[in-house]
C-alpha cells in the first residue's frame, strides 16, 4: 500500500517567474539609464579650428544643422532638403528664438553650402545664431 504525503500531492510544476521578471526590468532601467547619454553629433564630421571660441551654456538645446562634406544637410541629425529648410525653421520657429541655432559643418564642406544655411536662418528672422568650432591646438 502505498502512502502519500501532502507535500508531494501539491508539488509546484510551474516555474517561478519572479526572479526572471526582476532581472528583465533592472535590465530594461539600466538600458533606459544609458540611452540617455547619447553622444552629440552622431554626424562624423571635421570642424574647423578656431583660436578663439566661446563656451555655450543655454538652458534650452538649441537647433543643431549640420553639414557634412558632401554637403548634406541634417536638422537635429535627420537628413534634409535645403529647399525643406525653411520650412523646418518655421516649425520650430519657438525653439529657434529662445535656443538659437547651432551650425556644424564640416572643415571641408563648399562654403556656398554654409551659406545657403546661414541665409535661410536669416530669411526666417533667427537671430540667435552660431557656428561650432573647434579649438586650434597651439
Amino acid at each position: 500500500m502505498k502512502t502519500s504525503n501532502a507535500y508531494e500531492d501539491n508539488e509546484i510544476s510551474e516555474i517561478n517567474m519572479t526572479p526572471f521578471v526582476d532581472i528583465v526590468l533592472v535590465v530594461l532601467v539600466i538600458f533606459m539609464a544609458t540611452a540617455t547619454f547619447v553622444a552629440q553629433g552622431k554626424i562624423a564630421i571635421s570642424l574647423p579650428k578656431a583660436t578663439k571660441h566661446k563656451e555655450v551654456s543655454k538652458p534650452e538645446k538649441p537647433i543643431i544643422i549640420t553639414i557634412d562634406k558632401e554637403g548634406t544637410l541634417y536638422f537635429n541629425d535627420k537628413k534634409i532638403e535645403i529647399k525643406n529648410l525653411s520650412t523646418a525653421l518655421q516649425g520650430s520657429s519657438d525653439i529657434a528664438s529662445k535656443a538659437g541655432v547651432v551650425l556644424r559643418s564640416d572643415a571641408k564642406t563648399e562654403f556656398e553650402h554654409v551659406v545657403k544655411v546661414i541665409d535661410t536662418c536669416k530669411q526666417n528672422n533667427i537671430s540667435k545664431f552660431s557656428i561650432q568650432t573647434q579649438e586650434q591646438n597651439r
